[in-house]
C-alpha cells in the first residue's frame, strides 16, 4: 500500500473500524447477529480488481462489489470523469430543466441499444428502474383505454429487486416470503433454466417447451396482462440460472402476437457481462422496455435507465388536462455527475477492445472450471460471457442439494477471505462475476481458492 502524508491521520484497522461500525450500521442482505463470529472486512482502498482492507490485506473482487464494478476500483478515467463535473454542475432539478451529460448519455445509449429504443427515463437504482417499466407499461395501456391491464408475467426464480414494486414480480423466497401480504401476485411462467430440463434435453429444447407454457398462460392471461419481464439469459440472484437466447426469440413474437409489452431487465447483465453488449443481442430482439443500471457507472455511483419506444412515449404525449403525463420522479433524476461518469464508462466500450477482451477471460475462466464437472457434489457448470457458477450438491445423482441451514456456501466465503478472494457464493451456489480488468493470473487466483473453499465446504 501507498504510505499515508504526514500530516494525514492515522488510519485505525480493521477491529477498531469494524466496532464502530456495529455500533451504528445495518448492512444490507445481512442477518447482523452473523458478524458475532463472522468478520466484517472495512475497506480503505481498491485498486483495479482489488480491494484492501484497513490492515493491509488485499481481496481479489471476484463478484465486482455486486456487479457493478466492471472497470476496476479508482479507474482512473472515472475518477477524473467525476472530478470535472463536480467543478462544474454537481446537480440540479431536472423538471423543466437539463444539462448537456444526460442529453449526451441519452443520444449514446439510444445509439448503442437494440434499434427502436429511442426514449431515456433516468432513475438511480435498478429496482427504480423496474419500478419505472411497470408503472409505464400500465400506464400505457390505461392512456390507450385498456384499463383492464394490470398484471404482469414473470419467470420462476426471477429477481428483480427490493422494492414493493420489484419485489412484485420476483420468485426468489428468500425475499419474497416475509412481504407476499404487501405484494401484487405476478403470474409466474416457468423459467427455460436449462439446469431444470429434462433429461436429455438440451437448452434450445428446454426453451421451446417453456415457450409453449408462456402461450398457454398468455391465451389465458393476455387480456389483463401488461407485460412479460424477463432477466435476459441469466437469472442472477436466483442462482444465477441460465437459458438459450431462442427464448427471448420466442418471448418477443409471443408478446406482438398477444399485444403485451417485453421487459427485459438487463440490469446485471448488460454492458458487456454475457459476451455482448446487452444480452438481447444474442437474440437478434428489441424489447419494448430494457432497464440498465449497475455496471452503466461502471460501479462508481448509482443510475439507472430505462430505454424504451416511441409508440410508448406517443401514449404519454398530450395536453395537460388530458392526465396522462407520467408522473413518476425522484430528487436525484439525472444527475449529471453520474450521467458523467455513465459517458465516460460507454466511452470505454468504445476506445478499447472491452467485449474482445473479455472472450479470451471468459475462455480462460470456463478452461479452468471445467475439472470441476467431475467432482462428487458438483451437479452443474454453467457460464454465459463473464458468469460462471458452480452448483454445488449434497448427492451428484439426484441433484440433491444441501440443506439451507448448513450454510455451505458460507464456508466458501470465509475460505476465500482467508485466502485474498471476496467470492459471495448464492446458497449452495459458488459463482464468478469479476472486473472486466482481472488478469488471468487472477482467474488462477480466483479458481483456486473456489475449488479448496468447496473442498472444505463439502466435507
Amino acid at each position: 500500500m501507498d504510505a499515508p502524508s504526514p500530516d494525514a491521520p492515522a488510519l485505525a484497522g480493521n477491529a477498531a473500524l469494524a466496532a464502530r461500525d456495529l455500533k451504528h450500521v445495518w448492512h444490507p442482505c445481512t442477518q447482523m447477529h452473523d458478524h458475532e463470529s463472522i468478520p466484517l472486512v472495512p475497506i480503505v482502498r481498491g485498486e483495479g480488481a482489488w480491494l484492501f482492507d484497513a490492515d493491509g490485506r488485499r481481496y481479489l473482487d471476484g463478484v465486482s462489489s455486486w456487479w457493478t464494478n466492471i472497470f476496476g476500483h479508482a479507474n482512473p478515467r472515472l475518477a477524473a470523469a467525476l472530478t470535472d463535473q463536480a467543478q462544474r454542475l454537481e446537480h440540479v432539478i431536472f423538471a423543466g430543466f437539463t444539462h448537456e451529460p444526460a442529453i449526451e448519455l441519452a443520444e449514446e445509449l439510444v445509439r448503442i441499444a437494440p434499434p427502436g429504443l429511442e426514449r431515456v427515463f433516468y432513475a438511480d437504482i435498478g429496482s427504480a428502474a423496474v419500478e419505472v417499466a411497470l408503472k409505464m407499461s400500465f400506464h400505457y395501456w390505461l392512456n390507450k383505454g385498456h384499463g383492464q391491464k394490470t398484471r404482469f408475467i414473470a419467470l420462476t426464480g426471477s429477481y428483480h429487486g427490493e422494492t414493493l414494486g420489484a419485489l412484485s414480480v420476483s420468485d426468489v423466497a428468500l425475499y419474497r416470503k416475509t412481504y407476499a401480504p404487501l405484494l401484487l401476485t405476478p403470474i409466474l411462467a416457468p423459467s427455460p433454466d436449462a439446469y431444470e430440463g429434462e433429461a436429455g434435453e438440451t437448452p434450445s429444447q428446454v426453451a421451446a417447451r417453456r415457450l409453449g407454457e408462456l402461450r398457454v398462460l398468455l391465451e389465458r392471461h393476455a387480456h389483463e396482462t401488461c407485460a412479460v419481464i424477463v432477466e435476459p439469459l441469466v437469472q442472477c440472484a436466483g442462482g444465477m440460472r441460465m437459458y438459450h437466447p431462442n427464448y427471448l426469440a420466442g418471448l418477443r413474437r409471443l408478446c406482438n402476437e398477444f399485444d403485451v409489452h417485453f421487459i427485459a431487465d438487463e440490469i446485471a447483465v448488460g454492458f458487456g457481462r454475457t459476451g455482448t453488449l446487452f444480452a438481447c443481442e444474442q437474440a437478434a430482439v428489441a424489447p419494448d422496455f430494457m432497464c440498465l443500471s449497475k455496471g452503466l457507472t461502471g460501479g462508481t455511483l448509482p443510475l439507472a435507465a430505462v430505454l424504451t419506444t416511441e409508440a410508448v412515449y406517443a401514449a404519454f404525449y398530450a395536453e395537460y388536462n388530458a392526465g396522462k403525463a407520467f408522473l413518476h420522479s425522484h430528487s436525484y433524476t439525472g444527475n449529471p455527475l453520474v450521467c458523467r461518469v455513465a459517458l465516460e464508462t460507454l466511452a470505454i466500450f468504445r476506445d478499447e477492445p472491452v467485449l474482445e477482451r473479455n472472450r479470451v477471460l471468459a475462455e480462460h475462466l470456463a478452461k479452468r472450471l471445467a475439472p470441476l464437472r467431475d467432482h462428487p457434489h458438483v451437479a452443474d457448470v454453467r457460464q454465459t460471457g463473464m458468469i460462471a457458477a458452480v452448483e454445488l450438491v449434497a448427492d451428484k445423482r439426484t441433484r440433491k442439494p444441501w440443506p439451507a441451514t448448513e450454510r455451505r456456501g458460507m464456508r466458501v466465503y470465509l475460505h476465500g477471505l482467508q485466502n485474498e478472494a471476496l467470492l459471495r457464493p448464492l446458497g449452495n451456489v459458488v459463482y464468478f462475476m469479476p472486473p472486466y480488468v482481472v488478469t488471468t493470473q487472477d482467474i488462477d487466483h480466483l479458481v483456486d481458492v473456489a475449488i479448496a473453499g468447496i473442498e472444505r465446504a463439502v466435507a
